[in-house]
C-alpha cells in the first residue's frame, strides 16, 4: 500500500478531525498499533504562509508518527501550493487538500467542501500545488454538496488528472454534514472510476465494520469518530483482517489511555516534549503556555475526547458529567484512576472491553 512513494504499513488511517487529533492523541493511537497513517488536523494554507504561531502548532507531528500528512484548506491555488511548500519544508510525508469540510466559516471561503461545486477550480489548486512539492498532494473529499449535486466522481477524475496521488472519500454530501449514513456504495463506485488509490470514511465504529468496508472495493478506510471512542479499533481490524481474533481491551488500559494522554499534553505545553517537527525555516517556534493556562487547556482537551471516549460504556454519563465539572489536573488524575483502574467500580462496554 503506497501513496505516491510513501509506503503505508497498514490501510488504516487516524481520520482528520477539528479539535481532536492532535500530535498527542495520534502518538498514543500509534502505539497500539494498526496504523498506517495519520493526518493532522485541518491548517490554514494563509496562516502557514504567514507563520502565524496558533497555525503551526496545529502542524505540530513528531517522528514517532510517521508517516504522516498535513491536511491544509484554502481556495487561493497560490497561496495552496505556498502552503504546500511550508508544509514540504516542516518535513511532512504527504500534503492533502480539505474539499469535505461542510462548516459554513470555511466553506463561504471557497474552501473546505465548497470546492466540490467548481471541480475545474478544484483541479487548478491541485496542479499548482503538485507543480510546487515533491511529496505528494491528496485530496479529502465528500459525495458532493447535496443530492442535486453529487461531484464527487468529477472532482475525482479531475485531481488525478492534475496529479493528485490519492483520494479519500466521506459517503455523506456537505449538507448531510453527519446525519443520516454514509454511502459506501457510491465510495466504491468513485474508486472504480480512477487509477489512484482511494480511501473511503464514514460510520465506521467497530473493527468489524473497518474491515468490511476495506473489503467492498476501496485501498483503504479513514477512520474518525470510532478511534476516539476506541484508540484500539485500528489494531483490532488489522487483527481481524490478518485472521486472528480482536484484541481484548481493558478497562485499565483505557484508563491508561488518558493518563498518557494527559501527560502528552503537559509535557507539550512546558515544552517538555522532544522530537516536534513543526517549525519551517525562518519561522519561530511557538511560546509554551503559562502554567495556568495550561491546565486549562489540558482540562478541556480532556473533557472533549471524553465526550466520545465514554460513549457506549456503562456509567459513561456520570463519568462524563464528573469529568466536565473537574477544575484541575490531579482532580482529573484521581478520578480517571478511581473509575479505570482502582478496581472499585469497573468500567465496562460490551463493544470495547469484552471483544
Amino acid at each position: 500500500m503506497r501513496i505516491g512513494p510513501v509506503p503505508l504499513p497498514s490501510p488504516f488511517v487516524v481520520s482528520p478531525m477539528a479539535g481532536m487529533t492532535d500530535t498527542a492523541f495520534r502518538r498514543l493511537v500509534k502505539r497500539q498499533g494498526g496504523c498506517g497513517l495519520v493526518v493532522s488536523e485541518m491548517v490554514s494554507s494563509e496562516g502557514l504562509v504567514r507563520g502565524i504561531d496558533r497555525t503551526l502548532e496545529y502542524a505540530e507531528y513528531t517522528e514517532e508518527e510517521r508517516p504522516v500528512s498535513i491536511q491544509i484548506f484554502g481556495g487561493d491555488p497560490d497561496r495552496m501550493a505556498e502552503a504546500a511548500r511550508v508544509v514540504e519544508d516542516m518535513g511532512a510525508d504527504i500534503v492533502d487538500v480539505n474539499m469535505g469540510c461542510p462548516v459554513p466559516k470555511i466553506a463561504k471561503h471557497h474552501a473546505g467542501c465548497s470546492l466540490m461545486r467548481e471541480p475545474g477550480h478544484a483541479a487548478t489548486i491541485i496542479a499548482a500545488m503538485v507543480k510546487a512539492v515533491r511529496i505528494p498532494v491528496t485530496v479529502k473529499m465528500r459525495k458532493g454538496w447535496d443530492d442535486s449535486d453529487l461531484s464527487a466522481p468529477e472532482v475525482a477524475r479531475r485531481v488525478e488528472d492534475a496529479g493528485a496521488a490519492a483520494i479519500a472519500i466521506h459517503g455523506r454530501t456537505a449538507k448531510q454534514s453527519y446525519s443520516g449514513q454514509a454511502d459506501w456504495d457510491f465510495v466504491a463506485g468513485v474508486a472504480q472510476s480512477v487509477r489512484i488509490p482511494v480511501f473511503g470514511s464514514g460510520d465506521c465504529v467497530e473493527p468489524e465494520q473497518v474491515v468490511e468496508r476495506l473489503r467492498a472495493g476501496v485501498s483503504g478506510v479513514f477512520v474518525g469518530r470510532g478511534v476516539l471512542r476506541n484508540p484500539w479499533i485500528l489494531a483490532q481490524a488489522q487483527d481481524l483482517l490478518e485472521g486472528r481474533a480482536a484484541r481484548a481491551v481493558s478497562a485499565e488500559a483505557r484508563g491508561r489511555f488518558l493518563l498518557d494522554y494527559m501527560q502528552l499534553l503537559l509535557d507539550e505545553r512546558t515544552g517538555e516534549s522532544e522530537g516536534f517537527r513543526h517549525v519551517a525555516p525562518g519561522q519561530a517556534m511557538a511560546t509554551p503556555a503559562p502554567p495556568r493556562g495550561r491546565e486549562r487547556w489540558v482540562i478541556n482537551k480532556l473533557r472533549a475526547l471524553c465526550t466520545w471516549y465514554t460513549k457506549g460504556m456503562e456509567g459513561g454519563s456520570q463519568l462524563r458529567t464528573a469529568v466536565n465539572a473537574a477544575e484541575s489536573v490531579p482532580q482529573l488524575r484521581e478520578l480517571i484512576e478511581a473509575s479505570f483502574l482502582s478496581g472499585a467500580r469497573p468500567v465496562r462496554s460490551p463493544e470495547l472491553v469484552t471483544r
